[in-house]
Order: C-alpha cells, then structure tokens, then sequence
C-alpha cells in the first residue's frame, strides 16, 4: 500500500475517534464547519482576486440561509437557499439562465427559467426526496410576500442531490417550515459551508462534501464586477487539487467508512452584478462544468449536474427600464467572466472539502472528512508551498 494511501486511512480513523468529529443527535443542532478554507493553506486557484468574503453573497443583494437537521442517528439532511435580491422577486424578476451537464437529476422550475429566460423565486437547494416539499415551502413563502395577494402561477426553484448514503432518504425529513426557517434566517457576508443546510448528508469526491462558495472580482472597461458562486458537491470521480491528486478515504469496508456508489450529483449556483441578459448568462453556467472538471468530477452516468446563473444588475430585472437603457455585455466581453465562473467552481469545490466534518450518519455510515495534513503533505510533495497558517 502507498504511503499516502495508509496516511488516509490513519488520519480518518484518527479524526472517528475524536469525539468533536461526530454531530450532535440533537434535533436541529447546527454543524458547524471546520475552520480553513483553500485559501488559508495557500492553495490559490486562478488568477482573479476574490471578493470581501470569497463567497457567493460578495454580489451585493444576494443572501444565503441554511436550515441543517441532525436527528437521532438516521437524519443528516437540510436546506440551502439562495436570494438573488431582498424585494419581491415575483415583481422583480432575475435575468437567469439553467444548463444540464448530465440530466439525471430533478430540477423544479427548469422548464421556465429556459423559456422565459428569468427566475421568480429564491433558488432552494435539498436532496431528493425532498424536491416537492422544498417547493411547496417556497410557494407558501411567494404566495405570503406583500404584494402577491392575486398571483396565480409562480415558477419555483428547487434543485437536489441525493444525500442517501448518510441520511434516511426516504423520511423525508425536510418540511415548508424548514424552508421558511432557512429564508427567514438568510444574510449576506461569510456563507457557512461544508456540512451544513442541503450539504449536511453530501458526499463528494471519496470524502465528505457539501456546500462550498467562492467569489472573483472581475474588471473589465474601467469598472470592476463580481461573480460569486455556490455548489452543493456530491459528485463523484477522483479529487485533485490545483492539479494535485488526492485518493479518497479508505479503510476496512465492514466499517462502512465511504460511499460505494461512484456517481452523484453537483448544483452550481452562479450570481454577478454585471448586466447580462438570459443568453451571456447561459454561457456562463456552461463554463462552471470545467470547474468540477477542474475538481476530479467526469460527470457520471448516474450525476445530475445543473448549473443556474442569474444578474442581479437593478437595469436588467423584468420588468425593468427601457430596452437600450443598459446594453448587456456580450461577446468577447464575456471572457474575464468565462474564467472567474472556471475558477470561483472550483475552489468552491475545494472549501466545500476543506469546511466539511465529518459525519457519522445512518446504518453506521460514515462520511470522512478531508483532512488538512494529508492536502497538506500531497501539495509539499507536488512542490506547493500549502501550509497551515501561522498562529
């Protein structure tokens, strides 16, 4: 066996006996993440510089709430919500666009976001079996919105990963009050991340997954804008960081320490503050695939990897000001945004590792979190210079 291999095995066990790496059996107990991010080991990936809080909520106006449910030893699960503004997005309407990379996935409100080109409600992330309540608490939160009194037909937005292997899947233990809860509690500033909200049960890569974010500052013509992005990871495929392979955990099978299944799903959140109309943001989402490329995923047979991208520009929302009154960027213009979206994915990617605990979850099983002195001790045989930061 390789000496990185047994590293693996001896870090994860060591991290499953401390036990600070199991989560509480408290109902509705917030995990909390682990504290570095790419960032503070020095991995940088990409050129552009990132935002204030390098993560999805660095493009003004946009908010992230989770709602994360630990109960008893089989529910791992929860919420991850996404508002591009604070109004009311029925009245204000997004310019938005969503691609498939592999569809084997549900998408609620696909249809509409491809044919209107626009999104009407928050974007609400959660596993599986818990699509069709996310969306009935979504539409509860639509119809009560002040000025929503006479709406008839709303497009809610509701994507998913299947949590299965760490969670009572078929409980479906996600409920409209748990919607409600993660809107209500949505904020700007530093995303939590890792194995939190809809990233609680996620597997990613051979290691524990979840929610991860990251932001680029991008200038172009004299002006500077930012692109943020956020992915719910629990795909499959073999993880490398910034070109440095990691192998996934390993250690006796009977202990049921990693997923067996090789697929998964990813859900890649993209927000900017420049004015694009529905066709540039389209190509942007399209560009987060080579980030997850980036990351090790080879997009399955079994993955349903979505990307939605939307503009928060005040200029571009429908309805919004006369045609011509601010021209979308377009063309070759689109190139610094192509790169940031490459980027931002995959260190979003990275930090959705990095941040996860470990979980201990239904039937025993286990998802192991990626630890710091393995990435650590890779990079410093690929010639990087990671390390942990100074204290």
């Amino acid at each position: 066996m390789k000496a990185f291999q047994r590293t693996a095995i001896l870090l994860g066990w060591a991290m499953l006996l401390s036990p600070h790496a199991l989560p509480s059996a408290e109902p509705g107990h917030p995990q909390t993440s682990r504290p570095f991010r790419a960032r503070d080991l020095g991995i940088i990936l990409g050129n552009q510089p990132p935002g204030r809080w390098n993560a999805i909520t660095d493009v003004p106006g946009v908010r992230v709430g989770h709602r994360t449910l630990i109960r008893g030893r089989r529910i791992r699960t929860g919420v991850t919500v996404i508002l591009p503004h604070s109004g009311n997005l029925f009245r204000e309407k997004v310019p938005a666009a969503a691609v498939v990379g592999n569809g084997f996935g549900k998408f609620v409100g696909f249809t509409q976001i491809e044919e209107l080109g626009e999104i009407e409600t928050p974007i609400v992330l959660t596993n599986t079996l818990s699509v069709f309540r996310a969306a009935d608490g979504l539409l509860d939160f639509m119809l009560a919105f002040p000025g929503n009194e006479r709406v008839r037909s709303i497009n809610p937005v509701v994507a998913e990963c299947n949590d299965g292997w760490l969670n009572d899947i078929r409980a479906r233990a996600v409920t409209s009050r748990d919607v409600l809860e993660a809107l209500k509690t949505a904020r700007s500033g530093p995303v939590p991340e890792g194995s939190v909200g809809a990233g609680t049960g996620m597997m990613a890569l051979g290691w524990k997954g979840g929610v991860g974010t990251a932001s680029r500052v991008v200038a172009w013509s004299r002006r500077t804008w930012t692109l943020g992005v956020l992915v719910l990871a629990n795909f499959g495929g073999a993880l490398r960081i910034d070109g440095v392979a990691v192998p996934p955990a390993a250690g006796d099978p009977r202990r049921k320490l990693s997923s067996p299944v090789p697929g998964g799903s990813v859900i890649i959140v993209v927000a900017t503050d420049a004015p694009m109309d529905s066709q540039a943001l389209r190509r942007l989402a399209r560009r987060t695939f080579a980030g997850i490329a980036r990351a090790g995923s080879t997009l399955s047979h079994g993955s349903g990897d979505y990307a939605v991208a939307f503009s928060t520009h005040p200029a571009m929302r429908h309805p919004g000001p006369p045609v011509g009154a601010v021209r979308p960027l377009a063309g070759r213009e689109l190139n610094p945004f192509f790169a940031a979206a490459i980027e931002a994915t995959e260190e979003a990617v990275v930090n959705a590792l990095l941040r996860a605990r470990t979980v201990l979850g239904r039937d025993g099983h286990i998802g192991v979190a990626l630890p710091y002195t393995l990435v650590l001790s890779l990079g410093e045989k690929a010639g990087k210079r990671w390390a942990l930061p100074a204290t």
